[in-house]
């Protein structure tokens, strides 16, 4: 057989090797979604290519938690996007061994607790099935998530409205016990001196009104709003920002206040995608 077949026959060979174990092991990363198409690519898909880039021997997939989101994605776009059970599913049939899932939620709410209870129903198909955790957990979490703020929503603010202004970062909020997260946070950020950085939510506590209570002690001219949220979806683009009288926006106008929207989830900010790549690398540090 001439050299150069058998050259080309072990070059072959050799990618194929590289394939195989190339696709042996996989990180699912698991959001509850949007159907805002450019925010998704700033948020889900920034930290999706960051994963992607700095493992880059893992296959990197996507799965959302919000069946709504992907059966809107489905009939209006013609995209597909698996729930995390089909992903598992998919992940199974294409002979992954290993896999990880992670979590792009902000807290361990209602939606990741059914994450949790999917991911142990998959024990049993993969040689290993590890779960990472959402962005706030632990106690060293929220201070992390305090100088992030610090960092970049609040030095955002300082540059639109000036250094004597509110900032309220607005959460989902939730009927979850998992909702206490907020107030823990607020008081995180209060003891380490951002006394003007308040927490609301659309769903749960803080209301907008217990909010603008609070922001009664200060006499402020200027707010500036920030959804506390992965992507800016519906919720930042209305609750927060909309037009119609019962938004974020809307009611403190109607206070006298002066508002700032800035429409960017928290996916878009560097400081927030290390710190959600930092609860994946604590995964693959004991893989």
């Amino acid at each position: 057989m001439p050299i150069r077949y058998v050259i080309v026959i072990y070059v072959g060979l050799y990618f194929q090797l590289i394939d195989m174990i190339s696709v042996s092991k996989a990180i699912l990363v698991v959001s509850f979604g949007t159907s805002y198409n450019d925010s998704r690519t700033r948020t889900i898909g920034a930290i999706e290519s960051m994963i992607a880039d700095k493992y880059s021997d893992w296959d990197v997939r996507r799965a959302f938690t919000s069946k709504m989101i992907i059966k809107k994605l489905a009939e209006r776009d013609n995209e597909r996007i698996d729930y995390v059970s089909d992903a598992l599913e998919r992940l199974v049939s294409d002979g992954i061994k290993d896999v990880i899932v992670q979590p792009t939620h902000i807290m361990n709410g209602l939606e990741y607790d059914d994450v949790v209870r999917i991911v142990d129903e998959y024990k049993g198909s993969f040689d290993s099935l590890s779960l990472g955790k959402p962005l706030l957990t632990t106690e060293e979490d929220f201070d992390h998530v305090v100088y992030a703020i610090g960092s970049s929503l609040v030095a955002e603010a300082h540059s639109i409205a000036g250094k004597d202004t509110a900032v309220i970062l607005m959460g989902h909020g939730s009927e979850h016990f998992s909702n206490a997260v907020y107030s823990q946070l607020y008081l995180k950020l209060r003891l380490n001196g951002y006394q003007d950085v308040h927490v609301t939510t659309v769903e749960g506590f803080p209301s907008f009104e217990d909010t603008i209570e609070l922001m009664k002690e200060k006499r402020y001219e200027n707010v500036v709003l920030f959804p506390f949220m992965l992507v800016a979806g519906d919720h930042a683009s209305n609750d927060m920002a909309g037009d119609d009288s019962d938004s974020l926006k809307c009611i403190l106008k109607r206070h006298g206040y002066n508002v700032h929207c800035v429409i960017k989830g928290l996916g878009e900010y560097n400081e927030f995608k290390e710190l959600f790549l930092a609860h994946l690398d604590e995964v693959i540090c004991n893989f």
